[in-house]
């Protein structure tokens, strides 16, 4: 017991501490699943956390100047539920008694919307520690935007607790280092090291050394020998607040599943209930009612009630200092709620070029970029950047300097080469309120990020990736950078909004609904080649609806050719072709599937004609899918092999994607 600290307190504490451990391991054993071991070894870092050193209001989960807390191994997801029951927030004891079970507050692994005070779906490990960082750079633009000298509206830091499988994860790695290099003071890591992972002790494959590495990486490293010391942990915290240039790792040594007698310190007590009779013999050690499940003693709840009073108080406080500082700065005070609100700023998209009139051929990321150039100026919640690809993604900003650690208002991101937190960072900045965030690189890469997409997609929040260099003409890279299958296993992604445009018409009206877009990601797919303009174009009305009729015929069709991206021109030309030939073609733009499956029946029905079952689909991709819009008579011009080392032009050429090919293949079709 450290000097001048009362034994009540210390008694209290270790109640409290115990009280976490007991519901953790009473939830786990009552759902027959779960990981009692990690919230079992956490409590005291956690309870110290969440009682002593973290700003919250349970009363008020969304307060905009909380601190944030993201448990990045989501599977101690009861350690998180425990501590919301006990500090006061939605979340009742019954929740705690449905863990794991359908339709309850208490996922077996946290997410977004299912339970108050949960700021992120975590689970996919070193997702939560990326989403952390892109909190952290969200208050730092945001405080760098907003305050002024002594009217200090951003004020909060960002906690992120994560173990051994976090660290091993590349995700951690790539953005500690951007972490690192960006000197995010206000991010604190509280790394459980606790050197067990499922298949046993972590000796048998990770033994570097953690807190090195993070040196490396421009950390602030302090270690804590005793995860049970709640004062040396409380040190430790405040010694990283104190920290304003560098983002601190707290290394603390824990014991998994703490006070079981047969699992403590073994793997046993990783994903597994530890059993009734030692769940009974634990308690008995940490001096718990042993056949009592979810007690609550009075003094604890006591204890965390008082997270409710400092809520208040420290909210009140805030809302004081903001009443301030939106008589002092009206201006300032409308541009935080419209930030903070999600609003699209009056007049977002009157600079929107009109790409109508315009002769020459222009690439679609070419055109995004103008795009994105003409609404930046007037939407300055849209923050981005590329992964060390901006010059060819047009994913710069030219109305705004670079967001770095002596620049923080900056809304030009350079994420470098790494996709994977970018696209984790970008999902946290979203999370944090106030910015739109985009990010950008071939869409071949999109691999490289596509586990941060797929949680971004679960917590339908409407992050924007620009996937460029979209299909085999991207040319002389070859295989390795030629996307082939990448657009199927969009698609396959339930929740996202994939849109391929046609020219830059369709761009620019693809940028507009991808902003207005607010219940989940959006993929722009944009070419490396010029395309030309397409002519006519009703882009304005059809690619809000997925689809469009883009060269009709007179009468009823005798075939429906539709393309997507830089096939559609391939398909206009293919329709003169066939009507030279004395066949009656429709030309159908279809941008995004999404959006279309969206429109009615009827709708559907009047773009693809049920009563012409001669349709022939043209996408320079996997062919995987289309069956659904192309029907028994249907075909598809796809690829079905990777791509090849040659000029783009050429390669299309060689795949079959050129009018002469479509027009023969709609000819064999006819055939039949």
């Amino acid at each position: 017991m450290s000097e001048g600290v009362s034994e009540s307190r210390v008694n209290v504490d270790e109640i409290c501490i115990n009280t976490v451990r007991a519901l953790s391991m009473d939830a786990v054993q009552k759902a027959n699943s779960g990981h009692p071991g990690a919230p079992m070894g956490l409590a005291p870092a956690a309870y110290v956390l969440w009682t002593r050193v973290m700003k919250h209001s349970p009363e008020n989960p969304g307060w905009l100047d909380r601190d944030r807390f993201v448990l990045s191994g989501g599977h101690a997801s009861m350690l998180l539920y425990s501590l919301l029951h006990l500090s006061g927030y939605g979340v009742t004891l019954d929740d705690l008694k449905s863990f794991r079970q359908w339709g309850s507050k208490t996922p077996g692994h946290p997410e977004l919307g299912h339970t108050p005070g949960v700021e992120t779906t975590t689970g996919p490990l070193g997702q939560g520690f990326a989403n952390a960082v892109g909190m952290a750079m969200a208050e730092r633009h945001l405080a760098a935007r907003f305050n002024r000298d002594g009217h200090e509206i951003v004020d909060h830091y960002t906690y992120v607790m994560c173990g051994d499988g976090d660290m091993m994860e590349g995700i951690s790695s790539e953005a500690a280092s951007l972490a690192g290099h960006l000197g995010l003071g206000r991010l604190i890591c509280i790394y459980d090291d606790n050197k067990i992972s499922i298949e046993g002790s972590t000796d048998i494959c990770f033994t570097e050394d953690v807190a090195l590495r993070f040196k490396a990486y421009n950390w602030h490293i302090l270690k804590v020998d005793d995860g049970n010391d709640v004062d040396a942990v409380f040190r430790a915290l405040q010694a990283a607040k104190a920290e304003t240039h560098r983002p601190s790792l707290i290394v603390l040594r824990t014991h998994i599943a703490f006070g079981s007698p047969n699992k403590q310190d073994t793997a046993d007590a990783h994903g597994a209930p530890l059993g009734e009779e030692e769940v009974r013999l634990t308690k008995k050690f940490l001096g718990i009612p042993e056949n009592v499940t979810f007690h609550i003693p009075d003094e604890v709840l006591n204890q965390f009630k008082k997270c409710v009073e400092a809520g208040k108080e420290a909210e009140a406080e805030w809302l004081e200092k903001y009443q301030i500082f939106s008589k002092k700065f009206p201006d300032m005070a409308k541009k935080w709620v419209d930030a903070m609100s999600g609003f699209l700023t009056t007049g977002w998209d009157e600079d929107i070029p009109d790409f109508s009139t315009l002769e020459d051929p222009i690439a679609t990321r070419a055109a995004s970029g103008k795009v994105l150039n003409a609404i930046a100026p007037k939407l300055s919640t849209l923050i981005g950047g590329s992964a060390d690809l901006a010059p060819s993604n047009k994913t710069f900003m030219a109305c705004s300097h670079e967001f770095q650690k002596d620049a923080y208002d900056g809304r030009n991101i350079r994420f470098g080469v790494r996709e994977h937190a970018m696209g984790g960072i970008m999902s946290g900045m979203y999370l944090h309120n106030g910015l739109r965030p985009y990010g950008g690189t071939f869409l071949v890469f999109a691999d490289y990020l596509r586990p941060a997409l797929r949680v971004a997609c679960i917590m339908k929040i409407p992050v924007i990736y620009v996937f460029t260099h979209d299909s085999v003409a991207v040319g002389e890279d070859g295989p390795t950078h030629q996307p082939v299958e990448h657009l199927a296993s969009l698609r396959a992604i339930p929740g996202i909004t994939v849109i391929r445009p046609g020219d830059a018409s369709e761009t620019a009206q693809a940028w507009r609904q991808a902003l207005k877009t607010t219940n989940g990601p959006v993929a722009l797919i944009l070419s490396r080649q010029k395309l030309p303009v397409l002519k006519p174009n009703n882009s304005e009305y059809g690619l809000k609806k997925g689809a469009y009729v883009l060269a009709d015929c007179d009468g009823k069709p005798d075939i429906i050719l539709i393309g997507t991206g830089s096939e559609v021109h391939i398909v206009l030309e293919a329709k003169q072709g066939l009507e030279e030939k004395g066949i009656a073609a429709r030309v159908v733009s279809m941008p995004s599937w999404e959006l279309f499956e969206k429109t009615s029946e009827a709708y559907k029905n009047r773009v693809l004609l049920p009563d012409v079952s001669v349709r022939l689909a043209v996408e320079a991709g996997s062919s995987m899918g289309w069956g659904r819009y192309v029907g028994d008579g249907g075909a598809v011009i796809g690829i079905t092999r990777f791509g090849a080392s040659a000029p783009g032009g050429t390669t299309m050429e060689k795949f079959g994607f050129t009018p002469d090919n479509v027009v023969q293949k709609a000819l064999e079709l006819l055939k039949k």
